[in-house]
C-alpha cells in the first residue's frame, strides 16, 4: 500500500509528470487553439483523432501488446483517418511537441518548479514521467537538469503502457533505484497519475489549478 502520509520533504524521490503539471496546460492550449486556426484547420481531425485513440488505450489501462503505446497510437489513429502512420506522425510531432514549445515557458508552473529545485539541491532524486514523448518539451522550458531521468512514451526506454498503468512510475524508481514506498507522484490528473501511483505503492500529491 502507498505511504498516504508520506510528504515531499519526506521522499527520497519526486517522480514529476510534465503536461499540465511543469506549466499550466490551459494558456498552451489556447495559444495553440489560436494556431491550429490560423493555419492548422486541415490538420485538426488528425490531432482529435489521436488524442482520441490516446484516451482509448488509457482507459484500457495497457496496451494491445508489446511494444510503443505511442507508435500504436499513430496506427491507430492513422488506420481510422485513411492515411500512413508515416503521413499522420510529422503532424502530431509538429503540433503537439515542437510548436507547443515556445509557448510553454510562459505557462511555468514557478512556484513548483521552485519547490522542485529545492528538492533537488537538497539531495532530493527526480525522474520524469510522461504519456507523451517529453524531452523536446523539457528542453523549452528549461527543465532537463532538474531530472536524472526521463521515462515516456514515444522515446527509447518509454513505458509499455499508458498511466493509469504504474510501469512508467516503476520504471523511474527502478533506474533511480529508490524503493517505491519512498517515491512521491506529483501529477495534475487523480485518474492518470494518482491512480498509476496508488497501484505502484507510491504517495501522490496533485498540482492544482488549470
Amino acid at each position: 500500500m502507498p505511504n498516504a502520509s508520506l510528504t515531499g520533504s519526506d521522499a527520497r524521490a519526486w517522480l514529476v509528470d510534465l503536461d499540465g503539471t511543469l506549466y499550466h496546460a490551459g494558456p498552451v492550449k489556447l495559444f495553440m487553439a489560436a494556431e491550429l486556426v490560423l493555419g492548422g484547420l486541415r490538420v485538426a481531425p488528425w490531432l482529435r483523432r489521436f488524442r482520441h485513440e490516446h484516451e482509448e488505450l488509457r482507459q484500457s489501462s495497457g496496451s494491445p501488446g508489446a511494444g510503443d503505446p505511442f507508435l500504436w497510437q499513430l496506427e491507430r489513429a492513422a488506420r481510422g483517418l485513411g492515411i500512413a502512420p508515416e503521413a499522420l506522425r510529422p503532424v502530431v510531432e509538429e503540433w503537439m511537441i515542437e510548436r507547443p514549445g515556445k509557448w510553454l515557458r510562459l505557462a511555468r508552473r514557478r512556484g513548483f518548479l521552485a519547490e522542485l529545485a529545492a528538492f533537488r539541491a537538497a539531495g532530493g532524486r527526480a525522474a520524469l514521467v510522461s504519456d507523451y514523448p517529453a524531452r523536446a518539451k523539457l528542453e523549452a522550458l528549461g527543465m532537463s537538469p532538474l531530472f536524472e531521468a526521463v521515462v515516456a512514451s514515444g522515446e527509447p526506454g518509454g513505458p509499455p503502457s499508458l498511466k493509469p498503468s504504474p510501469a512508467g512510475y516503476l520504471a523511474a524508481a527502478e533506474r533511480l533505484g529508490v524503493p517505491p514506498a519512498e517515491c512521491l507522484v506529483i501529477g495534475d490528473r487523480d485518474d492518470a497519475d494518482g491512480e498509476a501511483a496508488r497501484r505502484a505503492g507510491m504517495a501522490f500529491r496533485r498540482v492544482a489549478g488549470l
